[in-house]
């Protein structure tokens, strides 16, 4: 390739693009359509048509819509994806922030603000790099599409909707824009989440033989967690990647209704259980595994009554070296950085799991120090992210035309 591509990319238009994109607050807040995606979408759908993209915009809920944008070469080939959300998570403290969390303040190369790090300086560098293909006239193969999707922060809802839309349908490699610090991260962690509950009877605390108390039965059942944890990470060992496995419980009431009081022994308990998995595992099995811990508790207690509901599995996800996402990040990160990619693994799931459920292999990379997001002061340096932009807009004809 006599042209590189990433000459095209414009600095001034990721920087003024994610500035924009992180001074429309886009948090998910129940019946507030203000709150929520849908300016934000709105902005996106707007630009991209401004820039001759085939867009559109779907709403998957009210309030919540997804946004893809399409541009085609005219010839045959294989077909490349993008990845980035427009939602961010809750801004917190606003007192506690030393910048407006919304007003995208630039300071010493850095831009301060919710969502400038996860994920929407990604996103403006994944919709650059698009524009300087379509500017440069390059000759290229095949079709590239960005999705934006809503409700990445939630339980993904954006991405199932595209998806079950069939726009996921012939794609032959996604990147999944997401803060990686631009290392190739070839594999993620699944998440799995549980909600446990334990059943008693109510009774006075000081009478407490009255009664049969959920939460004695509740410690009991997150030890017995603990010990499966430390079986998995014996079992699996620590992935090279993504470190270990592991079962966290994270929300514990008692009662789950009603008003707690420190005399009364609650006539129920619940706990949410985020078990995060790494290649080796099985959900299937580990909510196997959880059952016959419920079922050896109860036959050990008559009155251990307990029951597990699994709301939401996630998957692990790996991609091989050799498939050519993989290959044509590799040769672009080269191109660019003139130095020799860090691979690296996802600790957490992304909307790139289902799209790797939907068979579309997967890498995830982006600007933007990886332990950042959803932090006080969350920033991204501009710098990485031009050149996350250039990567993206590298790796595109690479791939497209390999």
């Amino acid at each position: 390739m006599a042209v590189n591509v990433s000459d095209f990319v414009d600095d001034k238009e990721v920087i003024n693009l994610t500035k924009a994109l992180v001074q429309i607050p886009s948090v998910y807040r129940p019946n507030d359509p203000v709150g929520n995606e849908s300016r934000a979408a709105q902005f996106v759908y707007e630009y991209l048509k401004n820039l001759g993209f085939e867009v559109y915009i779907e709403e998957v809920v009210p309030g919540r819509p997804n946004v893809i944008g399409i541009l085609d070469s005219g010839r045959p080939g294989k077909t490349i994806l993008f990845e980035g959300h427009t939602d961010v998570v809750t801004e917190g403290d606003r007192d506690a922030w030393s910048y407006d969390p919304f007003g995208a303040t630039i300071e010493n190369g850095r831009m301060f603000g919710r969502g400038t790090n996860d994920t929407k300086g990604n996103l403006s560098a994944a919709v650059a790099a698009v524009h300087a293909i379509k500017k440069s006239k390059l000759k290229w193969n095949g079709k590239i599409i960005l999705c934006i999707p809503c409700d990445e922060e939630g339980m993904m809802i954006g991405i199932k909707h595209f998806i079950n839309r069939g726009w996921a349908q012939g794609v032959d490699g996604a990147i999944i824009c997401e803060p990686e610090e631009n290392q190739i991260c070839i594999t993620q962690k699944g998440a799995m989440r549980a909600v446990l509950r334990t059943f008693g009877k109510m009774a006075h605390g000081a009478m407490p033989l009255a009664g049969v108390n959920p939460n004695t039965r509740m410690a009991q059942l997150i030890c017995e967690m603990m010990v499966l944890e430390e079986q998995e990470k014996q079992r699996v060992g620590e992935h090279r990647y993504l470190g270990w496995p592991s079962i966290t419980p994270t929300i514990i009431l008692g009662p789950e209704k009603g008003e707690p009081q420190i005399n009364v022994i609650p006539d129920h308990c619940m706990t949410t259980l985020d078990i995060r998995t790494v290649p080796g595992q099985n959900h299937d099995q580990l909510r196997t595994d959880i059952e016959n811990i419920l079922a050896k508790l109860a036959s050990k207690d008559r009155d251990f009554k307990a029951s597990m509901e699994v709301i939401e599995s996630r998957p692990w996800t790996e991609t091989d070296l050799a498939d050519p996402i993989v290959k044509a990040s590799i040769a672009s990160y080269r191109a660019v950085v003139r130095k020799e990619p860090i691979f690296n693994g996802v600790p957490g799931a992304t909307d790139g799991t289902f799209l790797h459920l939907a068979g579309i292999p997967i890498v995830t990379t982006g600007a933007g120090d990886r332990h950042i997001p959803h932090q006080i002061n969350e920033y991204i340096d501009l710098a990485e992210l031009v050149e996350a932009s250039r990567i993206y807009a590298q790796t595109t004809l690479l791939f497209l035309n390999d």
